[in-house]
């Protein structure tokens, strides 16, 4: 069981987003970027899925603190906005990018790719530094 974390300022995308994740996943819920930001502090998520567009701080800031906090954490991007580009967000450490409207299956696809990938890295083990080269 992975645990996700879903952003979303529309209550009926991140309340499907939830029904669609939860269960077999453990989901948790924000409406806000800065209530995400509380619940990235608290804990660690196997996937974040958050809108680009909403009130206050917003999806940009979302995406920002979790590459550079949390690099190993994919975040799938969902946005309404017509002029967000999916290279541009792949480009700035999105692991995937749908526009309004999407796929349900794309979506549930795109998450248990994500799982897969952060089961692979936590696999993964760290190589230690000898300090010799």
């Amino acid at each position: 069981m992975a645990t996700l974390l879903i952003i979303d300022d529309d209550t009926s995308v991140r309340e499907t987003l939830h029904d669609v994740f939860n269960p077999p996943h453990e989901c948790h819920t924000a409406d806000r970027a800065e209530q995400a930001l509380e619940f990235l502090e608290l804990e660690t998520y196997d996937v974040v899925l958050t809108d680009i567009s909403m009130p206050g701080i917003g999806g940009f800031a979302i995406l920002k603190h979790i590459t550079e906090r949390h690099p190993e954490t994919p975040v799938i991007v969902i946005s309404g906005q017509a002029d967000v580009e999916r290279d541009d967000m792949l480009a700035l450490g999105a692991f995937e990018f749908f526009a309004k409207p999407f796929q349900l299956d794309e979506v549930e696809a795109a998450v248990q790719t994500a799982i897969a990938h952060r089961e692979q890295l936590k696999a993964t083990p760290a190589i230690p530094h000898s300090g010799a080269y």
